[in-house]
């Protein structure tokens, strides 16, 4: 825990069909986690209609840290992948909550992707569902010195939940090495399921912990290319899985790129429920926060 806030940049957008009511994504992720935003104090960089939808829906009065980016056709979105990469402290993005909407043509430009893979390569957290921007906002700020919210309990209780755990070719290794660091969280979870060669060699982490019982540790389905993200998806949309951990490569060409934005989209389809990590640095530190977060909540129903 920290005393001494740091200075969080977040960059913000939302898809028109998450912003224009009040019932809207974008309303619900800050009227839910206004204490939060007041804890933490960060800068919004914010591209413009969202910015004006902001106003429209009276959200986050009187909040003045706050810079107005273009719309996205005049290139607010390209230049929120400029604040990713840029090094300057002053100017740098730590987050990005950019709430997309599956259907949104816009989603799938250029900017957008590059977005999302600019955050990967610099491991800045990309939170692309409300569920993901809940529980980053309630991770950083009981990071930072604040009580946890027990509003959001169920969120974190991991017990009646799943993750789904992928890599890359490139990443498995590293996969390995988080799930044995954090194989106390991951262990707690009612569901653990992944792709492929994934999937076999948690199962073989497990059983040199767990010994025999860690044997089906991880459900094993296809791997990627030859279906498993698909298999994986439909239990998202099914709300059988709430977390993905994806470690991703995103210096090497896929011919299974689809099948990879098939899970994010699934995801982002039940926006309210489901979160998708997409990088190793981010993965480490969100994995050691879910621990706390965990034992907080297991702390509170014992007082129920």
């Amino acid at each position: 825990m920290s005393s001494h806030l740091p200075n969080y940049r977040i960059g913000l957008a939302a898809n028109r069909a998450h912003q224009d009511v009040t019932d809207s994504a974008l309303a619900q992720l800050f009227n839910g986690s206004r204490a939060h935003i007041e804890h933490l104090q960060p800068e919004l960089i914010v591209v413009g209609r969202t910015l004006d939808a902001m106003v429209q829906l009276d959200l986050l009065p009187g909040y003045e840290r706050i810079e107005r980016f273009p719309y996205g056709r005049h290139g607010g979105l390209m230049k929120l992948v400029s604040r990713v990469v840029d090094t300057d402290p002053h100017r740098k993005l730590d987050a990005v909550i950019y709430l997309i909407d599956p259907v949104d043509p816009s989603s799938t430009f250029p900017e957008a992707i590059a977005l999302k893979r600019q955050c990967v390569i610099h491991g800045k957290p990309f939170l692309s569902t409300l569920a993901g921007a809940r529980e980053w906002l309630e991770l950083e700020n009981i990071a930072n010195g604040a009580a946890h919210d027990p509003m959001f309990n169920a969120m974190f209780a991991l017990d009646s939940q799943g993750i789904a755990l992928i890599a890359h070719d490139a990443k498995k290794a590293r996969m390995i090495e988080l799930a044995e660091r954090h194989f106390d969280v991951l262990d707690r979870f009612a569901f653990r399921c992944a792709t492929g060669t994934t999937g076999g060699l948690l199962n073989e982490l497990a059983v040199k912990i767990k010994g025999e019982s860690g044997r089906n540790w991880v459900k094993p389905y296809l791997s990627g290319p030859l279906g498993g993200d698909a298999q994986i998806a439909e239990l998202i949309l099914e709300r059988q899985c709430q977390r993905v951990l994806f470690l991703e490569d995103p210096h090497v060409a896929r011919q299974h790129e689809a099948d990879i934005q098939l899970l994010e989209r699934a995801a982002r389809t039940v926006t309210d429920f489901a979160s998708c990590m997409s990088d190793e640095q981010w993965g480490d530190r969100w994995l050691s926060q879910l621990k706390w977060r965990h034992d907080l909540t297991l702390a509170d129903n014992k007082q129920q």
